[in-house]
């Protein structure tokens, strides 16, 4: 696929991201881990209708190497967001490539308590040996996707990139592969909740 091609289904999705207000700018949002800020990518939107995120998956596979399309033999993802994509483009992925290519699975990675993430035994079985797909509806500190590289890492199986809608461009954690971004949007900078200029100025937080 040729650049001009990629940067028209980039520059695509981010319009349709826009239009369907998954993708809000001008807001006062309360992310729930300490900070405010101006943008949300709000996934209740993203997964309210299926054709939505099918839409959007496909454009994704459009942007994956050819190489990462074949090797996938799982595509796994975080709940709930992630884990929706992850499934959808495991789906796709199939009708993709050849009938007598081995069917692609998926794998949910479930939050714990303490914050991050875990594999339930039965899927634990499923990574091993395998080559792993990781997808997310947002990267934000890339944090999210380093945890279930591990957790790939530790059940015997092998990350081969990650994917992403949305990239919030303020990645500090790389987890060694490729990673594929729908849109790629530099968000405003976000304010610790205890000094953000919204509230003291007393603009309300958008509620959902």
């Amino acid at each position: 696929m040729t650049l001009d091609k990629r940067a028209e289904i980039r520059e695509k999705a981010l319009k349709e991201l826009q239009h369907s207000e998954v993708l809000m700018l001008d807001g006062h949002f309360d992310y729930g881990n300490g900070y405010h800020g101006r943008a949300y990518v709000n996934p209740h939107q993203l997964f309210r209708h299926p054709s939505t995120i099918w839409r959007f998956a496909q454009d994704l596979i459009d942007l994956l190497p050819g190489e990462v399309i074949q090797q996938t033999e799982v595509v796994a993802g975080p709940v709930t967001g992630g884990a929706l994509l992850a499934h959808t483009i495991a789906g796709l992925l199939d009708s993709r490539r050849s009938l007598t290519h081995p069917p692609c699975s998926f794998a949910p990675f479930n939050s714990d308590a303490a914050g991050g993430f875990s594999l339930r035994a039965f899927y634990r079985n499923e990574l091993k040996g395998k080559h792993v797909l990781l997808a997310d509806d947002v990267r934000n500190t890339g944090e999210t996707f380093a945890k279930c590289a591990a957790l790939v890492q530790a059940a015997g199986g092998t990350s081969v990139a990650t994917i992403e809608i949305f990239d919030r461009c303020e990645a500090i954690v790389d987890v060694g592969v490729p990673n594929i971004a729908l849109v790629e949007y530099k968000a405003p900078e976000n304010y610790p909740a205890g000094a953000c200029p919204l509230c003291q100025a007393g603009t309300p937080i958008t509620r959902f």
